[in-house]
């Protein structure tokens, strides 16, 4: 394809194609007419002057009205035009469009799920692969859209009255509000809280008063980063707070579906360690088999979640290698997919990945690598998703289903080791009180110390759309609780205390797998370390 052609049919037309959109167009194999169709019609639906990738990104709707009007025979090209472009997600796994843009439908028989609409997985957000080079503009892009994402969020809270950019502030006033990012955090000679904030116009000062307990607690769980809402009275100089107001998630109601189906939830498997409990895992395949005796209810298991660490990869933490049972991790990611085999095909498998899985380790991160994990890539009934992602289950013709964001947890001993109130609840032990704080904040690392961060424009840790259920990992200590509608669970581990644990003082959990039932909501808890089951109900 010719990209003197492109580049002359966009400046005729009085607006400009950025490079790496230009690149992915040449390379596409795509006729110049149909690339000349797709970009016409989304800079007149946009009134762009510049057309980028992530513009397709904002307007992915209007992206396949478009595609679905060019010829059929092309069809192929424009899958892999539109995963160039991030519009999709190559799955290399049986998978069926919906009608709803970028979301696919996983299903081991695509036939038997669309006549008893069981087991149905649809992947509704991910993280995709990016190779591009880092520059300090990137960090810049990524803290503007973090702001924005979450000041829209806030914008819709009616306790923010009078809401005002930070240069409108000029003289004294009294009862107003801002939105911004917390750029500084310390405690004064009189032992008040002074906050800088910034928006996208300036910065100010804002002082929360000792003398307001209630209010000076609510500061004390403010992280760096992170985006908020102040009421209060001040001027130009420093705003004087009355109130906080954190973006936070809540659901109106607790939803149910209407087919009895279970969902499992396991993570920090650790294969490949010297400590990796094999023979309790092995009773799990049995039962889940239906090799167990008086267990009807695994016939309806439909869904397993491994939320990262399936491995325990090599090279994680000094020494570790005198931990290892399988020094390689491509020999370890065969090992766990031959137990993961073994597992009956008609339950889908959402793996995703955590820091000892051998991906990057900034965060979002992306697909385990398939150099390293092919064996996994070809596990018939597995979907992959990065870390974090977004999953629906469960939806039929009828019922929307159930959202469930996974994240591995790599922030969570920031969190646990700087908020005062998680220190004091030793919530390393205790998760669940973890992943409230984030659904509070909205976002799963805002601290820029809390992981390493891999600075895409759009920022993939906000906590955007508010799930039915949030599913987490790496602290080894299992947890289910509620907050604000959302399940919250934490899933144990599968490798016994390591010493580097030991020193850290962490307790971990073994071998127990939250059953969570989408018609009753029931929880029960699977006890695998010692043969033991109980009911659990999460309040």
């Amino acid at each position: 394809m010719n990209s003197h052609e492109i580049l002359k049919f966009c400046l005729e037309r009085g607006f400009l194609l950025d490079n790496e959109v230009l690149k992915i167009f040449n390379e596409s194999g795509e006729d110049i007419e149909s690339i000349k169709l797709i970009i016409e019609k989304i800079q007149n639906s946009t009134n762009q002057r510049i057309i980028t990738r992530r513009l397709f990104n904002q307007n992915r709707e209007k992206v396949f009205q478009v595609l679905s009007t060019l010829p059929k025979e092309n069809q192929q090209q424009l899958e892999k035009l539109k995963i160039k472009l991030g519009l999709s997600i190559e799955i290399s796994k049986e998978f069926s469009k919906t009608d709803e843009p970028g979301i696919f439908i996983y299903s081991a028989d695509r036939k038997e799920k669309e006549e008893s609409g069981e087991g149905r997985v649809k992947i509704l957000s991910s993280v995709l692969s990016n190779t591009k080079k880092l520059e300090v503009d990137d960090f810049t892009k990524h803290f503007r859209n973090r702001l924005l994402e979450i000041k829209k969020i806030l914008q819709g809270n009616s306790s923010l009255k009078n809401l005002v950019s930070i240069n409108k502030l000029s003289e004294s006033r009294q009862g107003i509000s801002i939105i911004g990012i917390i750029s500084d955090k310390s405690v004064t000679k009189n032992k008040n809280m002074l906050l800088e904030v910034e928006d996208l116009t300036g910065k100010i000062r804002v002082l929360i008063n000792q003398n307001n307990p209630e209010l000076y607690e609510k500061a004390e769980e403010i992280s760096l980063d992170s985006v908020l809402g102040f009421s209060g009275f001040g001027n130009r100089e420093i705003l004087f707070a009355s109130d906080i107001i954190f973006p936070d998630s809540i659901l109106h109601e607790r939803k149910k579906s209407p087919i009895e189906e279970y969902a499992l939830f396991l993570g920090d498997l650790h294969f490949g360690s010297k400590l990796f409990l094999k023979n309790n895992f092995l009773k799990f395949i049995d039962y889940i088999n239906g090799k167990v005796p008086n267990t009807p209810e695994v016939k309806k298991i439909k869904y397993l979640f491994f939320v990262g660490d399936i491995i325990t990869g090599v090279g994680n933490y000094p020494s570790q290698e005198r931990d290892l049972e399988i020094k390689d991790i491509e020999e370890q990611f065969i090992g766990v997919s031959e137990l993961l085999e073994k597992i009956r095909k008609d339950i889908k498998m959402i793996i995703s990945p955590g820091n000892h899985d051998g991906v990057r380790l900034m965060e979002p991160q992306p697909f385990l690598k398939e150099k390293y994990a092919w064996s996994i890539y070809n596990l018939k009934n597995a979907v992959l998703t990065g870390n974090p992602a977004r999953v629906n289950i469960g939806s039929t013709d009828n019922f929307s289903g159930f959202d469930v964001l996974t994240y591995h947890g790599f922030s969570f001993p920031y969190y646990a080791n700087t908020v005062p109130r998680l220190m004091k609840e030793k919530a390393l032990n205790c998760p669940d009180k973890i992943m409230s704080y984030l659904l509070r904040n909205r976002h799963l690392a805002a601290a820029h110390s809390s992981v390493q961060h891999y600075p895409s424009e759009d920022d993939e840790m906000i906590i955007k759309t508010v799930p039915d259920i949030f599913v987490s990992a790496h602290t080894h200590a299992s947890a289910v609780s509620y907050y604000n509608n959302i399940l919250t669970v934490s899933v144990s581990s599968w490798e016994s205390k390591t010493s580097r644990q030991e020193k850290m003082g962490n307790e971990p959990d073994f071998c127990k797998i939250p059953m969570f039932n989408l018609k009753t909501r029931t929880i029960k808890i699977l006890d695998f370390e010692d043969d033991k089951m109980g009911e659990k109900s999460p309040n």
